[in-house]
């Protein structure tokens, strides 16, 4: 295993370049790499400071840094320094001039001003926190997408990783000895998606659920019969009702939400028809 310091340095928030950190490391299994955040550098001083610490702890420099002077002086003094440093962002901007004919803005934390998309964003979320696990379905009509599943589905992770991206969304729980209420079955604009899952997964997650809870792990809970016959009550109810269904046993949260999106997409795109 090769440990590697990677420092991040930004002069907004940084929170771009730890996603493509992380999106990087994904595709090494053998790198061990110990993050150094170092956001808001926005002054010759601060740049000093961060650069002496680097070489205290050499490693990798990434940087997002539009101010033209504050770029400028981090070039020069880690080309004198002998590190290692790249910009994360330049080549998708090269090309994005290229092809458009513009020139960036070079403000920092742009990706973050607050318009009626950010707002947008933030009603999802609230929405989504507020319709979570049954909650309120006499909104249900206002969400966008309702995920319906038994319990451990990730159901609520999806929720908001999709809420993050704009989209309200309410999820509910399947159970067979408590049906949900009427109002799913009325829904007119939401989409709703069937979450399922492998059942021997299932049963491992809800184990290891119970045990880091403390509890007994005996209970119908985690009983492969009654966990296969949660299932079937919940792919009943999918097919009923002409839900498209996801099966999450191999996707990470991120990939349902892609696949969900997706199928909201084509359902825009064929009421527009």
């Amino acid at each position: 295993m090769t440990q590697l310091h990677l420092h991040l340095l930004s002069d907004s928030t940084g929170e771009t370049l730890d996603m493509v950190a992380k999106a990087c490391l994904a595709q090494f299994d053998h790198i061990e790499a110990i993050p150094h955040l170092w956001s808001m550098v926005r002054s010759e001083g601060h740049l000093d400071r961060v650069l002496d610490d680097v070489e205290r702890r050499p490693g990798l420099v990434l940087y997002t840094v539009v101010n033209p002077t504050i770029r400028r002086e981090l070039e020069q003094k880690c080309r004198r320094r002998s590190i290692n440093a790249v910009s994360v962002l330049d080549p998708v901007l090269d090309a994005l001039a290229a092809v458009s004919g513009e020139h960036a803005k070079g403000r920092a934390g742009r990706q973050h001003a607050l318009d009626a998309a950010y707002f947008a964003r933030v009603d999802a979320i609230q929405f989504t926190i507020a319709h979570d696990d049954g909650v309120g379905p006499e909104n249900w009509e206002e969400a966008d997408i309702v995920l319906a599943g038994v319990s451990r589905t990730s159901k609520t992770p999806t929720s908001i990783y999709l809420a993050n991206r704009g989209y309200k969304v309410a999820n509910v729980p399947l159970v067979p000895q408590s049906p949900p209420p009427p109002a799913l079955f009325a829904l007119r604009h939401p989409l709703v998606v069937g979450l399922t899952t492998n059942p021997e997964r299932l049963v491992q997650i809800r184990r290891n659920r119970l045990l880091s809870m403390n509890e007994k792990t005996e209970t119908d809970y985690v009983d492969p019969g009654s966990v296969n016959a949660e299932l079937a009550f919940a792919r009943r109810m999918f097919a009923d009702n002409d839900w498209p269904v996801i099966d999450v046993t191999r996707r990470s949260i991120e990939e349902s939400a892609l696949a969900i999106v997706k199928f909201y997409t084509e359902r825009l795109e064929q009421g527009a028809a």
